[in-house]
């Protein structure tokens, strides 16, 4: 792979691991010719054009890739970028090969397919790394120790994660309590209706905790294409391993800045930029005189990391490591420099010398947790303790910025207040939600230095939410651009709620037009229950009377009634109760199809916004389904008992706010 050259053109992680520096260059060949001929380029464009492309061509016909397209995106309006066009390509790729088996020719020099599944390049190493994180960490889960520990020279990594318990398990080990296990199907024997509910529930715990899986399905991992099943867990094992890089759970932290306007900066930061920092603030207290950029070619001479573990862990420094010359020998006692530490660490000293960004990343991660090197400090952190307020703001961000992230946006939001100030993001995601909306000839990409062209993006943002109805009363560009909390969430706000009611719209085909509101979801709702014979009833979205769950148990039963085990559910009387019955809720949501970024102690505080949100979810999912299937539904498969006759003494989830919030 050539990574270099993927830095220039392509800056999506999964998308650099599909393709040698030559295919690339060619598909980018074969793109700008379709833009030149026809001025832009939209997805409808693609099926004619891509007709010269081998396999994609030749072993579909337009009428193929016509159908594909249509039944894989939404709308066919939207203009093509590079990186959305090699999506569209690998995407069409799989359709074709799967559609002819294995025996098919033609295939493309792109792929690498030994089985009759198709394949693309993997690492083996990065396999092997993220096979010996799963080893450690389930090693000892009751359910999957039968399976464990895996082998890394095999491909049953891939055949475990097919019943999509492993996936569901590892996004608990990264962020805890994002899943309540009671949700997942754990019979020996899963049946595919089981199977497919724990992929769907895994990939939208997924997003909920910042993963990109655009244009991943359930299918992918039932027929184990191991390019996407590996990029899904790296980047859950990634998010677990960078967790501890953020001043609330290691307030150690400030002593890398200053002031108070400093420590704001850092916060901002994604985690790989403060990992980096740190790293670079302990080896200036050596003879080490340059400063490490990136988890690649600025490591792979071992050097960096020998003076960061004299530094870190002198005690156990071999005055040999700076002495060689040879940069394996030297990653190799380096390796054994943090074995002695009791550090773990999946890679080899060639995964070093070969520049690795993610094992190296891991490693240099494994190394913060293991022995940071920083001082607890004397007194608390002020800049640290927020109001219930501020707590609230912070569970909004974290909401708003993994569903833009889910939206497919070309730019990953990693802090939005930060990244939305230059306004180029906001044009993204309207785009997503409004294909065609934005004015792109006058827009600014980053990146931005002068200020008054920030102010331009982020007029246009105003100007296309008040386009769009929103209330935008005393809002300017430069609220955004000086990053107005306050006013950036009330944005974000709207937009996510055109969102669900323009896809709402266009989903119920009787509505003729009819724009949808916050009442029409509320009714949906409140009759919903009501056919199934219960006296609950949601009076608003800000109803107290919500905090139990209930309601939403008996609305998720109403559209799905196999999805409830009564049985598990709670009174939802105490906080105790209610914090089960929020955490049941959202994971079982998520089983059946909807994606949704809220937490428990949104439904146990009745937080509006994502009660509505919730709320409309639920009815876009049951929208979707076939007709024969929105009938009135009867009593649960998994209890027929009384609904509130629960018990209160089910097992307690760890369901921590900040582990979800991270």
């Amino acid at each position: 792979m050539a990574a270099n050259y993927f830095g220039v053109l392509v800056s999506d992680p999964w998308l650099q691991n599909q393709f040698t520096q030559v295919e690339l260059r060619s598909l980018k060949s074969h793109f700008m010719t379709m833009r030149r001929e026809s001025g832009s380029l939209t997805l409808g464009d693609l099926p004619s054009k891509m007709s010269k492309l081998k396999n994609v061509g030749e072993n579909l016909t337009e009428e193929e890739r016509v159908a594909f397209l249509h039944d894989s995106y939404q709308n066919l309006g939207d203009e093509v970028d590079f990186e959305l066009f090699l999506r569209v390509y690998l995407n069409l790729q799989a359709h074709a090969t799967s559609r002819m088996g294995k025996g098919a020719k033609n295939s493309s020099a792109f792929l690498k397919s030994p089985t009759s599944t198709l394949l693309h390049t993997i690492s083996e190493s990065e396999k092997a790394s993220y096979v010996g994180h799963i080893n450690n960490y389930l090693g000892e889960d009751e359910f999957l120790k039968k399976f464990l520990p895996i082998d890394p020279s095999t491909n049953d990594l891939f055949e475990i994660a097919k019943d999509g318990v492993l996936i569901c398990k590892l996004i608990n080990v990264a962020v805890p309590g994002t899943i309540d296990e009671r949700a997942i199907n754990t019979k020996t024997v899963l049946n595919p209706w089981e199977r497919n509910e724990n992929h769907t529930l895994g990939l939208n715990s997924a997003k909920a905790i910042g993963c990109t899986v655009v244009n991943i399905g359930t299918q992918d991992f039932i027929e184990g294409r191991r390019h996407l099943v590996l990029g899904v867990i790296s980047q859950i094992i990634k998010i677990q391993l960078l967790a501890d890089l953020d001043l609330k759970k290691t307030p150690q932290l400030v002593e890398l800045v200053g002031d108070n306007q400093d420590v704001e900066e850092l916060m901002s930061l994604p985690p790989e930029k403060i990992l980096l920092r740190w790293m670079n603030f302990h080896l200036k207290k050596t003879e080490y005189k340059k400063t490490v950029t990136n988890f690649s070619s600025d490591v792979k001479d071992g050097e960096a990391y020998a003076y960061l573990l004299n530094v870190l862990a002198p005690e156990h420094s071999n005055a040999s490591t700076l002495v060689v010359r040879d940069p394996l020998k030297r990653a190799t006692l380096v390796l054994e420099h943090a074995d002695r530490m009791g550090c773990k660490r999946y890679l080899t000293a060639k995964d070093i010398v070969e520049g690795s960004p993610n094992l190296n990343l891991a490693f240099v991660a494994h190394i913060f947790q293991h022995r940071n090197g920083l001082s607890t400090p004397e007194k608390p952190v002020s800049f640290l303790e927020i109001s219930p307020d501020e707590a609230q703001i912070t569970r909004e961000e974290s909401a708003f910025r993994f569903w833009i992230n889910s939206l497919g946006v070309a730019t990953y939001i990693n802090n939005v207040f930060e990244d939305v100030r230059n306004g180029w993001v906001l044009l993204e995601a309207l785009d997503k939600v409004s294909p065609g909306i934005v004015n792109w000839k006058i827009a600014n990409k980053p990146p931005i230095k002068m200020p008054f062209r920030k102010v331009e993006n982020c007029n246009q943002v105003v100007k296309i939410g008040k386009q769009l109805k929103f209330s935008l009363v005393n809002i300017a560009g430069n609220d955004i651009v000086q990053g107005n909390k306050k006013l950036i969430l009330a944005y974000l706000w709207q937009l996510m709620r055109f969102n669900m009611l323009q896809l709402l719209k266009y989903l119920r085909s009787h509505s003729l037009g009819k724009e949808f509101t916050d009442a029409d979801i509320l009714d949906w709702a409140n009759t919903k229950v009501r056919s199934t014979g219960s006296q609950s009833c949601m009076k608003s979205f800000k109803d107290k009377s919500l905090s139990d769950g209930i309601f939403f148990l008996e609305l998720l039963s109403a559209v799905q009634p196999r999805v409830v085990n009564w049985r598990l559910v709670t009174k939802g009387q105490s906080e105790e109760e209610k914090q089960m019955n929020a955490t049941y809720i959202i994971s079982i949501a998520r089983k059946i199809g909807c994606s949704i970024f809220l937490l428990p102690e949104d439904i146990i505080e009745v937080n509006q916004k994502m009660i509505l949100t919730l709320t409309a979810s639920i009815m876009y999912w049951f929208f979707k389904q076939p007709m024969e299937d929105q009938r009135p539904c009867g009593s649960s498969d998994s209890d027929s008992g009384n609904q509130l006759e629960t018990s209160s003494n089910s097992t307690t989830y760890d369901t921590e706010s900040e582990s979800s919030t991270d």
